[in-house]
């Protein structure tokens, strides 16, 4: 089965390289947002992995009301035209809200569906009916299989670009585990599959106030994802993560997405080497 879905110039599918989608996870600033994706655009092109900007300009789940969400719906969108304008990449953000599809697809090539949002169907209409890739994030409360549904309602919106996205299953109380016979079932279902690395090393309100975290972990993860097939990698970074506005307990360091980036292609590469020589024998 082919999952091949063409993002503005950039493909995603099991025939493509792999995708590296990757930002900080909420924009704090336009400097510091180039800087990323500078050297995240750098490492990718070095490895032969093809890469997609992400920034949120607003968290709206946080665990705590305190909690920083971002610069806004104006600011924020201001900043992934200037990373797209200045670097030639596609870019992504995440919508919680019905009104935020529009203005949001006028500037981004993918919008993202949060977790725990897969099932508003409203939402997902509204993201159908512009004209950008819609990439769904399972739920951590949903099996794969039940991800056919989401599918469903974008399809029937006459969306035809969709990226499903697992981050994770509830395994009790602060605790997410990954199940990857369910990644397969979910590959499975016809669009492109990405796997989530940051919010798959989460421990749901574990911290005090705050989500913590294993990032420790995200490398396995990373390498785990690639050789099982999927189609793309979600993962966050920052130059300083202990310093990051959002998801600071489960951030790579940026000086560390060389390493994850060369080794995750070279994964890829040698599947794909592997299929072609198995298809000519």
């Amino acid at each position: 089965m082919n999952r091949n879905v063409n993002i503005n110039g950039t493909p995603i599918g099991n025939t493509a390289p792999l995708l590296l989608i990757a930002g900080p996870c909420v924009l704090e600033n336009e400097k510091d947002a180039l800087i990323i994706a500078e050297k995240l655009l750098e490492h990718c092109r070095d490895a032969g992995m093809n890469f997609i900007f992400k920034g949120s300009f607003d968290k709206a789940n946080r665990t705590s009301v305190h909690s920083k969400r971002g610069l806004g719906l104006q600011d924020g969108l201001r900043i992934l035209a200037k990373v797209k304008e200045q670097l030639g990449v596609a870019v992504t953000t995440d919508i919680h809200e019905c009104s935020q599809a529009q203005p949001a697809s006028e500037v981004v090539d993918v919008l993202q569906i949060p977790a725990f949002l897969c099932r508003q169907t409203d939402l997902l209409v509204a993201a159908a009916n512009t004209n950008a890739v819609v990439n769904v994030k399972k739920g951590q409360f949903l099996s794969p299989q039940e991800m056919e549904h989401v599918v469903a309602k974008l399809r029937e919106a006459s969306c035809r670009d969709i990226i499903l996205t697992e981050r994770g299953t509830f395994f009790g109380y602060n605790r997410l585990v990954n199940d990857f016979i369910g990644v397969g079932d979910m590959m499975n279902i016809g669009p492109p599959v990405c796997f989530d690395v940051t919010h798959s090393t989460q421990l749901p309100g574990a911290g005090k106030n705050t989500t913590a975290g294993r990032p420790d972990r995200g490398f396995l993860l990373a390498k785990a994802a690639t050789a099982a097939g999927v189609d793309a990698l979600f993962l966050e970074c920052h130059p300083d993560p202990t310093s990051a506005a959002s998801d600071a307990s489960t951030m790579q360091p940026l000086e560390k997405m060389q390493e994850i980036i060369s080794t995750c292609a070279s994964i890829r590469n040698a599947i794909q080497n592997l299929t072609i020589t198995e298809g000519l024998s």
